[in-house]
């Protein structure tokens, strides 16, 4: 189980790498992308960084997770209790139970999956806000781009002679809406994908939690003995043959009150 934690971590660490890597050797068109429209295209920088930390932050506060139940499953019960995630079912874990119900089984695991929905949450909504950033710039370079081009259309005297000076002097701001809106569409969808690759392995580290310790309770659940109808047909005589003579004496009460 701890070979899955740092495998899962060493995958995100050389993603990051390789990612700051080509940063670093691409620097100048990264650059030239970056400062295209230096506002939005930060703050989409920015959201993706504090993405990245976030993801590898909530990879590290699995460690404690992964460490208790890993004493716990050798055996060593008076270990401390888990942090976060875990710590609900360590609790009750606590009282050595050799077995449990089914329903206590069902009830621990969806408490450890809400738990671990929440964790998510938080990387899920910086990926949506990154796809967001993306399509906000993207309008928003096609507003300049259309407001551009009608304003050098308005502006343009084609009596006269320097007219193509001064569409090539116009063509700037509507070629800028184009570069902001490009730009940002490609820092935004780059953006996401890095967060959800660094998400998803996060998420295999929980599910690596989830599923051993689902097997460990499922190895201790008291089966509930099913009811069978055979079992049910002596009760079932038993009551038709009471209903039976309770009208039977009621039909004598009846008889002797005539």
């Amino acid at each position: 189980m701890t070979h899955q934690f740092h495998r899962n971590l060493n995958i995100m660490t050389l993603f990051a790498a390789v990612l700051a890597a080509g940063v670093i050797l691409f620097y100048r068109p990264f650059l030239n992308i970056a400062t295209s429209n230096i506002i939005l295209n930060g703050i989409i920088i920015g959201t993706t960084l504090f993405g990245v930390g976030l993801c590898f932050v909530e990879m590290f506060r699995l460690l404690p997770e992964y460490r208790w139940l890993s004493l716990y499953l050798s055996g060593r019960r008076t270990a401390d209790l888990p942090p976060r995630l875990l710590r609900p079912v360590a609790m009750m874990l606590r009282a050595r139970p050799r077995q449990i119900s089914a329903a206590t089984l069902n009830g621990m695991l969806d408490m450890i999956l809400v738990r671990f929905e929440d964790s998510r949450e938080s990387v899920r909504y910086i990926t949506n806000t990154l796809i967001f950033l993306g399509l906000l710039g993207t309008f928003w370079g096609l507003i300049m781009t259309v407001g551009g081009f009608a304003d050098l259309i308005a502006g343009l005297d084609f009596e006269n002679e320097s007219v193509l000076l001064a569409m090539q002097a116009g063509l700037a701001r509507p070629l800028g809406g184009m570069s902001t809106a490009f730009t940002s569409s490609l820092l935004g969808l780059g953006g996401s994908l890095t967060i959800g690759f660094l998400g998803l392995q996060v998420q295999f580290a929980q599910n690596a939690i989830f599923r051993e310790l689902e097997d460990y309770l499922a190895a201790h659940t008291r089966a509930a003995a099913p009811t069978t109808p055979i079992e049910i047909i002596p009760q079932i005589n038993q009551a038709a043959r009471n209903l039976d003579n309770s009208v039977k004496n009621l039909e004598r009460v009846f008889s002797e009150l005539d």
